[in-house]
């Protein structure tokens, strides 16, 4: 138990304390305190609403707080893009007797969650503790496995005991795995593609994973796509902006631009021999594209994000993402381009966005597609086609009437946990 100061002045005693495992951001060198400042600012942004203080120390994270605030903090690791693992730890003194109590009360604890096999690791950051890890792991185990309490299992244990001597002592059970990478903010902004579909709410997740924050374009055609289909695509953006601590939405009506698009290629001759309506979707994804350059030069992001997967569908064969590519004046990042769908569905469930994405509201791609579509298209034909189109009015308009919303995990804790 620690009594500290909180950010109100009210003096309460933190009686809880979990102990952070960082990720990646150790591998850092000289910058390496750029990426822990940022992991701490992070931490302290979800835990606004809620009473707990972070601290970092010596390649650990510690978030002490009382115990209402135990969810909070949980869900917050849970979420928290940065961290290998993390726990919720029992601090004592480094004494070999408070140290058999704590491992004794995890035993308990897991007793009587039906576990029958233990097992104790010690690490030792604090070399001056008159104890080898060898010698405090036996002395630990003793007294349970003299009550006979849980057996030993070194290889397959149903409670993994880790004891840490560092300024104090930390014991905890089990550490749950954290989504690794880097700390969200240290890698700069990209703009997402955000559809309704499974794809690109995974993309984003993995951005956010190397340090980007991820903010989002989604392109309506009301009234030919629903209240519905915008409201997923806003829940989608809702569960990603978990992971990336905030995210803005920017959601841009299209309906004028594919309108033109359908127009012109319905009237337009064939291009090389083929009709100008299979090139429809790929020009659709060519207006977006040079939208979305827009958004990115005006909200000052450095690339562009897309949930593309090479030979997925018809429009992300090699050669038209060749097409899709000559529109943006910034580097285009498809972190998915080499994952199956099975992958990406196991991600998609992982994050929380797979029962959202599946829901039966189609967006403006699909509704707008061609029965035949072209499959490899060459970028002088295409550019052909989008020349003919003369939309530019059209996009500098799209681009000016959008509407833009922010969601954070900051307020959904908020929501969630404020009392």
């Amino acid at each position: 138990m620690s009594e500290i100061t909180a950010t109100n002045k009210d003096k309460i005693i933190f009686s809880e304390t979990y102990l952070v495992q960082l990720g990646e951001l150790t591998l850092k060198g000289s910058n390496i305190k750029e990426f822990e400042k940022r992991l701490v600012h992070n931490a302290q942004l979800y835990l606004e609403a809620v009473k707990a203080h972070v601290s970092l120390k010596s390649g650990r994270m510690y978030i002490e707080c009382p115990e209402e605030s135990c969810e909070a903090v949980e869900y917050t690791l849970e979420h928290l893009i940065g961290i290998s693992g993390w726990a919720k730890a029992i601090k004592c003194d480094k004494d070999i007797e408070c140290i058999k109590k704590a491992v004794m009360k995890l035993c308990l604890e897991a007793k009587e969650a039906g576990a029958k096999t233990f097992k104790i690791d010690t690490r030792r950051p604090d070399k001056s503790f008159p104890l080898s890890s060898y010698e405090v792991n036996c002395a630990a185990a003793g007294d349970v496995f003299d009550q006979g309490l849980l057996a030993v299992d070194v290889h397959n244990p149903d409670l993994f005991i880790r004891v840490e001597l560092r300024e104090k002592c930390y014991v905890y059970g089990n550490p749950k795995k954290g989504h690794r990478g880097l700390p969200v903010g240290t890698g700069g902004k990209g703009l997402l593609l955000l559809s309704g579909g499974l794809d690109s709410p995974v993309a984003g997740y993995k951005m956010m994973r190397r340090g980007m924050k991820v903010e989002c374009a989604y392109f309506h055609a009301y009234p030919y796509t629903s209240a519905e289909a915008q409201k997923k695509v806003e829940d989608l953006a809702s569960v990603i902006s978990r992971y990336g601590v905030e995210t803005h939405i920017n959601i841009i009506p299209f309906t004028d631009v594919q309108m033109r698009i359908k127009e012109v290629t319905r009237t337009h001759a064939p291009v090389n021999g083929i009709k100008a309506d299979a090139y429809s979707t790929l020009l659709l994804r060519m207006c977006m594209m040079k939208t979305a350059n827009l958004i990115a030069r005006f909200i000052k992001c450095g690339c562009l994000i897309t949930g593309e997967s090479l030979g997925q569908v018809a429009s992300q064969t090699l050669e038209n993402m060749e097409v899709t590519e000559s529109c943006c004046d910034f580097p285009l990042l498809r972190p998915l381009v080499g994952m199956d769908k099975e992958e990406i569905v196991y991600v998609a469930k992982k994050i929380g966005t797979y029962d959202i994405s599946i829901l039966p509201y189609e967006d403006c791609c699909v509704l707008f597609s061609p029965e035949h579509p072209v499959l490899r298209a060459r970028v002088e034909d295409a550019m052909t086609l989008y020349n003919a189109l003369d939309c530019d009015a059209l996009i500098q308009e799209a681009f000016e009437k959008r509407e833009i919303k922010m969601f954070s995990a900051r307020n959904h804790i908020w929501e969630k946990f404020k009392r």
